[in-house]
């Protein structure tokens, strides 16, 4: 059983792409809350769990199909197999439109391959779909950053520091 569930589990998530991805469930209460905190937060050390619990949000996937990608795209890059990662985004991205995170993670592939410009869309797509998403908002002013572009570097990195001013990348503001 042991052996059979996760082929079960890679069939159904590699079909369910026909069914459709649901919506995602509304977590903008518990994101409201959860930057309030960081706002009024003391120090780095105090906002840390807060920005944990966004990112626990984040990557929260709308269904079981869908997390199975996004977890085997999440694993491939920790191992550093840039073209599974690629594959399950693109998989997850296909099936899922409208969730942020499977654009906002297929451009950190991007970024750790030094594929900077092919970063960007992804980014600006992952913001369009959650505009408070710092991760993608930070991750664009990196990315901006290495593309020489540091005056929109400094826009976008506002902005996120404005929604937390603890994030490590506040290091970057001129």
């Amino acid at each position: 059983m042991r052996i059979i569930l996760p082929i079960l589990l890679a069939l159904f998530a590699q079909n369910a792409a026909a069914d459709g991805c649901p919506v995602a469930l509304d977590h903008s209460v518990a994101v409201d809350k959860i930057y309030t905190e960081l706002q009024l937060a003391p120090n780095q050390m105090t906002a840390i769990p807060y920005s944990n619990q966004l990112w626990a949000l984040w990557l929260e996937a709308p269904d079981m199909p869908s997390q199975l990608m996004l977890d085997e795209g999440l694993r491939a890059i920790r191992v550093g197999d840039y073209v599974r990662a690629v594959d399950r985004l693109n998989a997850l991205v296909s099936y899922c439109p409208f969730y942020a995170e499977g654009y906002n993670q297929r451009a950190f592939v991007n970024f750790l391959r030094k594929d900077y410009k092919a970063a960007l869309p992804d980014l600006d797509q992952a913001i369009s779909l959650n505009p408070r998403h710092t991760g993608a908002l930070t991750g664009k002013a990196r990315t901006l950053i290495e593309l020489g572009e540091d005056d929109e570097a400094q826009v976008i990195l506002k902005m996120a520091v404005a929604l937390n001013p603890w994030l490590g990348e506040r290091a970057l503001l001129r």
